[in-house]
């Protein structure tokens, strides 16, 4: 599994050094991973914080850590060695949730199916004989979409989920702790409870201190569709666990080169290989999200709610996976040992082993642990 980035670009990442026994902030300098870390900038969140991130991330000093592909084979499932970590450091991870029309009526089937896989083909082909895809010219929180929902509850399929979807205001709900996520090669985690689940490829804003966006990278928002389908009050069980928040693999920083119109029109590509020798092709294309990513921004921060140390925001997506593996009528579900792969061309690309989040390693390195390592390395 390579990087997949692509060769022009301003990449910024974060890698584990045994050595420090700690993590570092690297730059990608051609092939190779430069370690910049230092007094100014000893974190990812110092850096985001700067008004010429990119610039100081291209030219910055910096000890050569070897090749970057290298690191990468390095970082597959239960490294022992240097390897990739997530982007994000001292910043939470968000999340927006029923960004996209297909995704937003798979949320109202695991509703209306209440977690049952059993249910949901029935259901999925009731809720597309009345909505059809009337909703997707709908602009969120307008008067058509306010008679829109008069409708539907009319016919009995109102749902929160609609509500989110066509409503004025976004689902943003949060996904990781600073320091929770993990990142390339890493393992990735299910809950043991769950046994209808499927992976989530988003694009993922790095947003700093004052609510700007600084750049973007890709994101696994794993999701337990039957656990949240119970109820809407069970999405913290469904969506942060641990391991379940996937980032990377490098972070793309805004440039000449690259910018949120290129956001926009991102088309992320999903596959997942099972051992058994399944596979599934999925996509998600930015350019049908139905909220735009600044607004997307504007409704998590703001004079409303602040973030000194910045976050990172996964967007939503637009894959909804409906094609049976196993049962017919019961859809697609994870199995132990699936590789997930998201690619974007601009991005790169983000692998991931999946497997309990009772097996993955646990999270032991939080903030505190970063802030006495930076401590006794100096660089606070």
């Amino acid at each position: 599994m390579t990087l997949g980035l692509p060769a022009n670009g301003t990449f910024v990442g974060r890698v584990w050094r045994p050595d420090r026994d700690g993590p570092a902030l690297i730059a990608r300098r051609g092939a190779e991973a430069v370690d910049i870390t230092c007094r100014d900038v000893p974190t990812m969140q110092a850096l985001l914080d700067r008004d010429d991130s990119a610039a100081f991330a291209a030219q910055a000093p910096g000890e050569s850590l070897g090749s970057l592909e290298a690191l990468a084979v390095a970082s597959i499932e239960t490294p022992e060695g240097a390897h990739l970590l997530a982007p994000c450091d001292m910043q939470p991870v968000k999340a927006c949730g029923v960004t996209f029309v297909s995704s937003m009526l798979e949320r109202v089937i695991e509703e209306q199916a209440k977690g049952d896989p059993a249910r949901a083909l029935a259901i999925r082909e009731r809720c597309t004989a009345i909505l059809g895809d009337s909703l997707r010219a709908v602009e969120p929180g307008s008067d058509k979409a306010l008679k829109l929902k008069e409708v539907l509850i009319a016919d009995g399929v109102w749902s929160q989920y609609l509500e989110v979807g066509i409503g004025p205001y976004a689902e943003v709900f949060s996904k990781a702790q600073p320091m929770a996520s993990v990142g390339f090669g890493a393992s990735v985690g299910l809950h043991p409870i769950s046994t209808w689940n499927n992976p989530e490829p988003e694009v993922v804003l790095a947003c700093d201190g004052r609510g700007h966006i600084k750049g973007a990278t890709l994101g696994n928002d794993v999701n337990l569709r039957d656990v949240e389908g119970r109820s809407a009050l069970l999405l913290g069980k469904a969506k942060d666990n641990n391991a379940s928040c996937a980032v990377g693999p490098m972070l793309r920083l805004f440039d000449d080169s690259y910018g949120l119109d290129d956001v926009r029109n991102a088309e992320l590509t999903l596959t997942v290989t099972g051992t058994d020798g399944y596979v599934l092709n999925g996509r998600s294309s930015m350019s049908q999200i139905s909220r735009d990513p600044e607004d997307l921004v504007a409704q998590t921060c703001g004079e409303h709610h602040q973030y000194p140390d910045g976050f990172f925001l996964m967007l939503g997506t637009l894959f909804a996976p409906t094609e049976d593996r196993d049962v017919p009528g019961e859809g697609f579900t994870h199995k132990l040992g699936d590789v997930v792969e998201i690619s974007e061309p601009a991005l790169g690309r983000l692998a991931n082993t999946v497997r309990l989040s009772t097996e993955c390693p646990p999270w032991r390195f939080g903030t505190s642990a970063l802030m006495r390592n930076l401590a006794s390395r100096g660089l606070l």
